[in-house]
């Protein structure tokens, strides 16, 4: 009966359908990556309702604020904090890489590489300016953010459409009621299309093993557990640290979220729990303001797991082909990084093709060489959208205490109870009203 009892939640149904999938994945190849349907549809179904919670969340978020200045405080302490970490990422990434050396004896020979393996994670991967990335934030047209699914862009329109609805008195205040309404349908839709979640990591698992195999992990061994043990030791460390210093525990609090960290290690990808994250944030005290805007921002700009892949990753391709880079050389990459890390999305392979973005404009580093990371780039990316999930949870906490709109009592009594069982996880949660800080 307990048994039956513990398939009700969804963190073991999760659970039970990425060992089944790594297990169809191992004895039927074929049929795995027949599969793969299952877990595109999921992320896909997923992706369909981020554009408008993103949108709906933020400019309630704003619309909601009675001083517009405080507006401009939040984004500059979030924006602040995510650079600060997220350099932080890149940093630990070169200092891994240069002490490890993962790539050593490898003695590849670049010549030897189809080009062509490379060239299909490049055709957007040009070089851009900084004005480049930053008109690329201004969307084509008003609807096209939702169209298209770019974070950044459906980002820009919500923050408009807040400081618009604070501006109009209450007409403002009635449109902003009407968006509630909205958030609320769309939360139900959530909860209906999270059931799928283990349907979804049974596909991408069984689709993962089946395609690549575990033998295509063998080469890069040590590349592959470099990342990983970087990436725990940055979580438990750095994260965990700066979770202590906010008065919660990173252990508890990883507890709290494990159904979706479950969803993201069996999709690979951190964007299928957007929705999700934005309701747990909310239930572990902070403000809906401040979660509606530190969580989608985060998924362009605080991506931890993704920060440390790309440092590590290009000192591998360098030690691996026998490229010797300078100290000079590894800064100014660490500078390079700093710019086309950011807005990058959370889904599948974003990691990868901001990884070849970045060696477009380093010349010292073949790009046939990601040539090399292709069969593995699966993997590693269910890390990297890991930390990533885990790092924007923290960040929402960290502000909205940095604002003083964090309930602590509620944070406390939340993480010592454990997650809700879902049910709460797709369910509208109670928002208590905004404090208003000095």
């Amino acid at each position: 009966m307990k048994v039956l009892g513990a398939l009700k939640l969804l963190y073991v149904q999760v659970l039970v359908a990425t060992v089944l999938g790594v297990v169809v994945g191992l004895l039927f190849p074929e049929t795995g990556v027949a599969l793969k349907p299952l877990g595109d549809a999921f992320i896909r179904v997923v992706r369909m309702i981020i554009a408008p919670v993103v949108f709906c969340t933020v400019a309630i978020g704003i619309a909601h604020m009675s001083d517009l200045k405080k507006v401009g405080r939040v984004g500059g302490k979030t924006l602040l904090y995510f650079e600060i970490v997220s350099t932080l990422a890149l940093i630990i990434g070169l200092v891994v890489g240069n002490v490890v050396r993962p790539g050593a004896g490898f003695n590849i020979d670049v010549a030897t590489l189809d080009p062509n393996i490379a060239a299909q994670y490049t055709k957007g991967a040009s070089s851009l300016s900084l004005a480049d990335h930053l008109l690329q934030i201004i969307p084509d047209t008003l609807f096209s953010p939702f169209v298209n699914g770019d974070l950044l862009q459906v980002l820009f329109i919500a923050i408009l459409t807040g400081f618009a609805c604070s501006r109009l008195g209450s007409f403002g205040t009635q449109v902003a009621h009407a968006l509630e309404n909205a958030t609320k349908v769309l939360f139900s839709i959530i909860r209906i299309i999270v059931w799928a979640a283990s349907v979804g990591s049974f596909g991408a698992m069984a689709f993962t093993i089946g395609r690549y195999g575990v033998a295509s992990l063998g080469p890069l061994a040590i590349l592959i557990a470099t990342f990983y043990l970087t990436a725990f030791l940055f979580v438990v460390f750095v994260l965990g640290g700066i979770a202590r210093l906010a008065g919660f525990s990173i252990f508890k609090f990883m507890k709290y979220i494990r159904e979706e960290l479950l969803i993201v290690l069996g999709t690979s990808s951190s964007e299928p729990v957007l929705p999700q994250l934005i309701i747990k944030m909310q239930k572990l005290g902070a403000s809906r303001s401040v979660v509606g805007l530190v969580i989608p921002t985060g998924y362009s700009f605080n991506l931890d797991g993704t920060n440390i892949y790309m440092t590590l990753a290009i000192l591998f391709l360098a030690q691996a082909t026998n490229i010797d880079l300078t100290l000079w050389q590894q800064l100014e990459i660490l500078a390079i990084a700093m710019l086309t890390s950011k807005g990058a999305s959370g889904v599948t392979g974003a990691g990868f093709i901001t990884l070849a973005a970045t060696l477009t404009i380093v010349p010292t580093i073949p790009i046939a060489s990601l040539a090399v990371l292709v069969g593995i780039d699966r993997f590693m990316s269910q890390c990297r959208a890991l930390t990533n999930a885990i790092g924007n949870g923290v960040a929402t906490i960290v502000v909205a205490r940095w604002e003083n709109e964090l309930d602590r009592e509620q944070l406390a009594r939340e993480l010592a109870s454990g997650p809700p069982e879902m049910g709460a996880l797709g369910a509208t949660p109670e928002l208590r009203p905004v404090p208003q800080s000095a």
